[in-house]
């Protein structure tokens, strides 16, 4: 299950039942994910949603089908290198292809905020069918609703999606083994930062342009390759960072990666330097990491190779033995540095 959309508790969750949770406008981070294991799975709690999945994998007859859902606020709705439009069907998409599966149909549930122009509008739904177009599925089913000015911002775009899995394939965290190797598909942090650049109206000598890509194709041409996939998931809101930790607490295994592996472009590391931010928690929409077995690194790596969306994928650490379920990084200096969720997201509405 998803984090839901960006709102932080002003105050800790109580530590029983009952008492007042007021929600602010803010983050994901260290307090969505208590919101999660504190009050959404205890409340809805059932086999799919204990995965702790990218969506939830049912079986109907002899199919097994991953489904997902995911709802965009991104702030601007329009950046460099895409929009809400595309994003909604990308995100949806890369959900499903993190679950093994085929993406095959999606729906679409578009809230504008009274005074939206039409001419955005029809921006925002070319996007959508292009993007859809690029990652071979169709928005079967969809519902618009229109909410007073004020009581919006301009647009918010919910997607879900059904993909097929294919036979043998189980994807997921419970599939992870000590002794894996953790594979990145390429450099990390470049939606985020061309979010904040938009917003904030940051004129750079380089522009960054949003990584956004369905990643429907390349997992697939790792499945079809025959590489054992244990576990994958995108690095969207918290980034790298989050990512490996809430995989690393799911499981209950270390995870120790090295800093230095990890690549980061000059222009994000330069503007993340700026702003005080560490690209490791950065929100990316077209990057994911793949935990394998050993033996099956390379074989990953030369597959992935193949892809343009995965050049410079790279391995960036590996999974420990049981134990606290932490996970630590080497520093570009020879130090160590424990990983956590951050109390508060540093890119707020990346999504």
């Amino acid at each position: 299950m998803k984090d839901p959309a960006d709102f932080t508790p002003v105050c800790p969750l109580p530590a029983s039942g009952g008492g007042k949770v007021q929600l602010a406008h803010g983050s994901g981070g260290a307090l969505t994910h208590r919101l999660i294991e504190e009050m959404f799975l205890p409340a809805f709690e059932n086999p799919f949603l204990a995965a702790r999945h990218d969506g939830a994998v049912i079986g109907i007859d002899t199919a097994r089908l991953a489904f997902t859902t995911d709802s965009y606020v991104v702030k601007p709705w329009a950046f460099p290198g895409g929009d809400i439009g595309a994003l909604a069907v990308i995100g949806t998409v890369n959900d499903l292809a993190m679950c093994g599966a085929r993406p095959l149909y999606l729906s679409a549930g578009l809230i504008l905020e009274e005074g939206f122009a039409l001419a955005d509008l029809a921006r925002v739904v070319a996007s959508m069918k292009a993007a859809a177009a690029a990652a071979g599925v169709h928005i079967v089913t969809g519902d618009t609703k229109v909410v007073d000015k004020g009581s919006g911002d301009s647009i918010f775009i919910n997607t879900s999606g059904i993909g097929q899995i294919a036979a043998g394939t189980e994807v997921g965290p419970g599939s992870i083994r000590p002794g894996d190797t953790i594979l990145l598909s390429g450099d990390i942090g470049r939606h985020g930062m061309a979010v904040m650049a938009a917003r904030e109206g940051l004129e750079l000598e380089t522009l960054i342009e949003s990584d956004m890509a369905p990643l429907c194709a390349p997992i697939m041409a790792l499945i079809e390759a025959g590489v054992e996939l244990h576990c994958l998931r995108d690095l969207t809101r918290g980034g790298l960072a989050t990512a490996l930790v809430e995989i690393a607490q799911a499981t209950g295994l270390g995870i120790a990666m090295s800093e230095g592996a990890v690549p980061v472009t000059e222009p994000v590391r330069g503007i993340a330097e700026i702003l005080g931010l560490d690209p490791l928690y950065v929100a990316n929409e077209g990057r994911f990491i793949a935990f394998v077995p050993p033996d099956q690194r390379a074989l990953a790596l030369e597959v992935m190779a193949r892809d343009p969306l995965c050049r410079g994928a790279c391995a960036i650490g590996q999974v420990g033995a049981q134990g606290p379920g932490i996970v630590t990084a080497a520093t570009s200096i020879g130090g160590q540095r424990v990983l956590d969720m951050l109390s508060g997201e540093q890119l707020p509405r990346i999504c």
